[in-house]
């Protein structure tokens, strides 16, 4: 098959063609392939070609070196602080890519080794087809930082079973591969050195039939048991404390679960709940709420509304402190504003959920015949 490296000079990402199937490469391991702009724009370009040409039937997506992605590039976002609206248009187009990503037309498979954290694991979870291995490492740590869950993970954690999502959510939990697959979060777990093999085969096999795909993929991966410390083992503490109505109600509950025989793997669990952003946890657990009551294209309109609104500290610096804390100084001492969440205004939390002017909100396509339009070079921002 003959073998076309598309425009190699943007090495972010790596866009390839072979006859029938597509591979896309995100190309930053040494900053364990976090997205950014372009990283954005080029994942944009490529899959919305592929898409439209008939000869593409199956797309492949990996990370280099020892990651799939670690998330969005949290140092673009604190570059851009004290400069209005600065990535405005990243997080337009990310969140416009998502939902074609959930929606695509053509077969999808991921190949996820290593950490898949965040913005990045919305590379991975919607896919018709996700494959982890022993080496993946999911986590949405977002709110610990000041921020929410985004990316449309405000849709798919809420979906799923119990109150999974809000733990996962609220507390910045790790799954491993066997995790994802069992929680619904990935599809087949193949062990890490057959990855290369599986993807030769899915190369060769040059179709994009999804019985025939799967059956590919299933003669590599294994049947999963869980270990005996999975905390999903644990689903009725989880469903008991994070089926609370409130943070504090939630944190309340599980702090009396701690002090129970045989719940020791509480106690760090609760210390870095207790650490987060209580403006960003608040604002976490409401999203995920609604969430469970939205669409998917309902609930990318209201990321987009708290990320811009976070983004521009509308009620609080949180976001940026966070960032500070854990990768601009790394002292891991941030000082939230406010501090506690007994601070934390109910009415404020509600300014950053209100809707935007009509024309300043996502567009996200309502119709098939259209569903690439709705481009942020379209969109009032872009005026």
């Amino acid at each position: 098959m003959a073998k076309e490296v598309v425009n190699p000079d943007e090495l972010v990402v790596v866009g390839e063609e072979l006859d029938h199937v597509r591979i896309i490469t995100l190309n930053r391991p040494r900053h364990l392939n976090v997205i950014s702009s372009k990283v954005v724009s080029l994942l944009a370009k490529y899959l919305e070609k592929w898409e439209r040409d008939e000869q593409a039937q199956i797309i492949l997506i990996k990370g280099a070196g020892r990651a799939f992605s670690a998330g969005g590039d949290l140092k673009m976002f604190y570059e851009g602080r004290k400069s209005k609206d600065s990535c405005l248009e990243v997080v337009y187009r990310m969140y416009w890519l998502c939902y074609h990503i959930h929606t695509y037309k053509k077969t999808q498979v991921a190949l996820v080794q290593g950490i898949s954290m965040g913005g990045g694991a919305s590379l991975m979870v919607p896919m018709k087809f996700s494959v982890v291995t022993e080496k993946t490492v999911f986590a949405t740590p977002e709110a610990s930082i000041g921020f929410h869950v985004d990316c449309g993970f405000s849709y798919m954690l809420s979906h799923l079973p119990g109150h999974l999502g809000e733990y996962l959510a609220l507390t910045g939990a790790r799954l491993n591969g066997k995790e994802l697959v069992v929680a619904g979060l990935a599809t087949h777990f193949v062990p890490l050195e057959k990855l290369p093999e599986l993807e030769k085969r899915l190369i060769s096999l040059n179709v994009g039939d999804e019985n025939a795909v799967k059956a590919t993929i299933e003669e590599f991966s294994l049947h999963v048991q869980l270990d005996e410390d999975s905390i999903l083992k644990k689903k009725q503490i989880i469903d008991e404390c994070f089926s609370k109505d409130t943070v504090a109600d939630i944190i309340k509950s599980f702090e009396v679960e701690a002090s129970k025989e045989g719940n020791e793997w509480i106690g760090p669990v609760l210390k870095g709940l207790k650490r987060s952003s209580p403006t960003g946890l608040k604002i976490t657990l409401r999203s995920i709420r609604e969430g469970r009551k939205q669409t998917l294209a309902e609930s990318l309109n209201k990321e987009f509304r708290l990320t811009m609104n976070i983004l521009r500290t509308t009620i609080s610096a949180d976001v940026y402190e966070g960032i500070r804390a854990l990768t601009i100084d790394k002292d891991n001492a941030p000082k939230w504003d406010p501090p506690i969440l007994d601070q934390v205004d109910d009415e404020k939390i509600d300014l950053v959920f209100q809707p935007f002017a009509e024309d300043l909100e996502l567009k996200v396509p309502e119709q098939e015949d259209c569903r690439w339009d709705g481009k942020y070079e379209n969109s009032a921002y872009a005026k």
